[in-house]
């Protein structure tokens, strides 16, 4: 059976800005785990529908703002704050330690130990095609 079960934590950093805005945005409005990290940049609004210059170059600009369920602005120029902020030291990084994936497995540990997924097992496969009553094979 395919699917991620189990305790889920989420990563996030200051560098995500589009659908690395709005995966955390979603993530914390269905309230699937905690999100460890810094604030994500808060750059959500689109820039399609620019059109091209004549020589070649062309034109961004803001278009199509997001909004929650309630009708509000959301996430443009805010980000999506951490549940646990954890800062990437650079003297850490550079020396291969990564203070945020540790911290994301510590909870991930925790969470499971607590709601450990079980796999229910796999049902007997359904039979989808027989040969008709009163088949006959020449063989």
């Amino acid at each position: 059976m395919a699917g991620i079960w189990g305790p889920k934590v989420m990563l996030i950093n200051e560098r995500a800005g589009s659908g690395g805005d709005l995966l955390p945005y979603m993530f914390k409005m269905k309230n699937i785990g905690p999100m460890i990290g810094t604030r994500t940049w808060g750059g959500l609004v689109g820039t399609w529908d620019t059109p091209p210059f004549i020589d070649g170059g062309r034109m961004v600009a803001p278009r199509g703002g997001f909004y929650d369920v309630n009708g509000e602005w959301a996430v443009e120029g805010e980000g999506v704050a951490p549940d646990i902020e954890v800062i990437q030291d650079p003297k850490l990084t550079s020396k291969g330690i990564d203070p945020q994936l540790e911290r994301a497995v510590e909870e991930a540990m925790k969470l499971l130990k607590n709601n450990e997924f079980e796999l229910k097992p796999e049902p007997k496969a359904p039979v989808r095609w027989k040969r008709p009553e009163g088949y006959k094979s020449d063989n």
